[in-house]
């Protein structure tokens, strides 16, 4: 099953109060690249007042490089949003597959998906 989330946009900041929110269809076009995915086991979030900014990277234990492989920025109410979205598939996956449980979970120096307070290195 595919979860997709969506953001509603309006055009204008002001509305009639007549006028009724028109459905509009996004057809998404997803190239072969982009079809094949990239892993990733480490996500570096940052922001300033304007943007999110998530760099999706990849740890390899015994590695002590590691390679930025996708980088998104997005305005924080599309950053919110997404979270919003993931968190409802999450909820949905966990009542079909059962609770996604997180054990033994890697120290800072291993790898994984991590907060990274401000001016931290990361390898």
């Amino acid at each position: 099953m595919i979860g997709l989330f969506c953001f509603n946009h309006q055009l204008g900041n002001v509305m009639n109060s007549n006028a009724q929110q028109q459905n509009q269809q996004i057809n998404i076009e997803l190239g072969e690249k982009e079809a094949e995915g990239i892993y990733s086991n480490l996500a570096i979030i940052t922001h300033s007042p304007a943007e999110f900014i998530i760099d999706f990277t990849r740890i390899v234990p015994g590695v002590q490089k590691a390679k930025v492989h996708a980088r998104i920025i997005s305005t924080p109410q599309h950053a919110k949003m997404l979270m919003l979205a993931l968190k409802d598939n999450i909820d949905k996956f966990e009542a079909r597959f059962g609770e996604i449980k997180i054990e033994n979970q890697p120290s800072p120096q291993q790898y994984g998906f991590m907060n990274v307070k401000k001016d931290e290195k990361i390898n």
